[in-house]
């Protein structure tokens, strides 16, 4: 399937920048990206032709959420490391950490909801349809967690008061 390796090269990035919105850490991020890679890597046929973003984005969300119910990820330590870690190109690192523990500090479904619907760009609709949820609890969640992210002190002084209440 020369045309999923091309796509995961290209998207990569992107689609591990929404796992670690959802888990806060790019270790996490990556095993949570590689999971959902090998689960849509079988049903790339039907996927390409539609919009593989969005529909990975979707698995990324529906799998973090499932994550907390099971403990074991399925990963076996091993003597050698088979590559070596890539290093940090995503800048911004205090943005970037102050960002990872206030969202770390919201609820497991704000966090996903909003990940969802201003990463993902999803519509609310579609929002409460991949998280089988409704379109009331994904207003009133991502409601509550902006007021949480605007009223949090850590990213008021780094951002600056241009922050709205």
């Amino acid at each position: 399937m020369e045309d999923f390796d091309g796509y995961v090269a290209v998207a990569w990035q992107r689609l591990l920048r929404s796992a670690w919105l959802l888990t806060g850490d790019w270790h996490r991020a990556e095993d949570l990206l590689q999971t959902v890679l090998a689960r849509a890597y079988g049903r790339w046929h039907r996927l390409r032709d539609g919009s593989p973003d969005a529909y990975l984005r979707a698995m990324l969300a529906t799998t973090y959420l499932s994550w907390w119910r099971r403990r074991w990820r399925g990963e076996l330590p091993t003597r050698y490391l088979p590559e070596t870690p890539a290093g940090d190109e995503h800048g911004a690192v205090e943005v970037r950490q102050v960002l990872g523990e206030v969202l770390a500090d919201l609820p497991r479904r704000q966090r996903a909801v909003l990940m969802l619907r201003y990463h993902a760009d999803l519509t609310e609709v579609e929002t409460a349809r991949t998280l089988g949820i409704s379109v009331g609890t994904v207003k009133s969640s991502t409601s509550r967690a902006l007021t949480r992210l605007r009223a949090d002190p850590r990213l008021r002084e780094l951002v600056g008061e241009g922050i709205p209440s």
